[in-house]
């Protein structure tokens, strides 16, 4: 049984179609990865996810039940934690700060269980040496690693990376993705959209291209990268 499944999901903003007829399905410990130009409907699929926006029709079944109703804050309890494509840190906050909203908020838990957490996460992240700092003044990476931290600290079953790589040197990719990585060997589920494509390849399972808010094809990542269809409609290229 998947852990994620959407079915038939379909998301208009009065004449503009973001999502259409869209089936989807993440299974335990997967990652997932989702690539399509700009103005597919990406975002939009992960603000349905998280309760954000809701579809005009289709259903989503996370962990079993319908999660249909439920608001984002109940759908980040449950376990569908997520991360923007711009941060936007509490920036009068320090990193330790931050991460401990999330923790203790994002599962209802005590202020003494969030900050276990959160130091823990903080570790995972590559942040523990710049717990007190600020978070307005951290660098691009640091931000990025920031919002993932943030994310993660909600302990969630699912993470939804938007974009996450987007503006960081291929240095700072790389450490991205071992970060990435070591997170997926933990067991995480993960569902990543993202433009740097060689960093999708080099984490997940699967690989789904959408186009105007329709599955364009899916399957394994390097078979899908090579088809043409996807070159002409993702990346402007002719595939003669």
């Amino acid at each position: 049984m998947a852990l994620l499944e959407l079915s038939g999901v379909s998301k208009a903003f009065d004449s503009l179609v973001a999502i259409s007829d869209l089936d989807l399905r993440l299974s335990e410990a997967e990652a997932l990865g989702i690539i399509g130009p700009n103005g597919a409907g990406k975002t939009t699929l992960f603000n349905v996810i998280t309760g954000e926006v809701k579809p005009n029709s289709g259903e989503i079944i996370f962990a079993g039940r319908s999660i249909a109703g439920l608001d984002p804050a109940e759908r980040c309890r449950l376990g569908l934690g997520r991360t923007y494509q711009i941060p936007h840190p509490f920036g009068g906050m320090t990193v330790y700060e931050n991460v401990l909203v999330g923790a203790t908020f994002g599962d209802a838990r005590s202020e003494a269980e969030g900050s276990t957490i959160a130091l823990e996460v903080l570790e995972r992240t590559g942040l523990i040496g710049k717990a007190n700092s600020l978070a307005g003044g951290l660098p691009l990476l640091d931000r990025k690693r920031l919002e993932l931290a943030r994310a993660l600290a909600t302990g969630p079953r699912v993470l939804l990376l938007d974009e996450i790589a987007g503006g960081l040197t291929e240095h700072e990719v790389e450490d991205l993705i071992r970060v990435v990585k070591g997170l997926r060997a933990g067991g995480l589920s993960i569902i990543w959209i993202e433009h740097v494509v060689h960093a999708l390849i080099a984490v997940v399972d699967r690989l789904v291209a959408i186009s105007s808010g329709k599955l364009l094809m899916e399957g394994e990542p390097k078979v899908v990268m090579a088809s043409r269809e996807v070159r002409e409609v993702y990346l402007g290229i002719s595939g003669e």
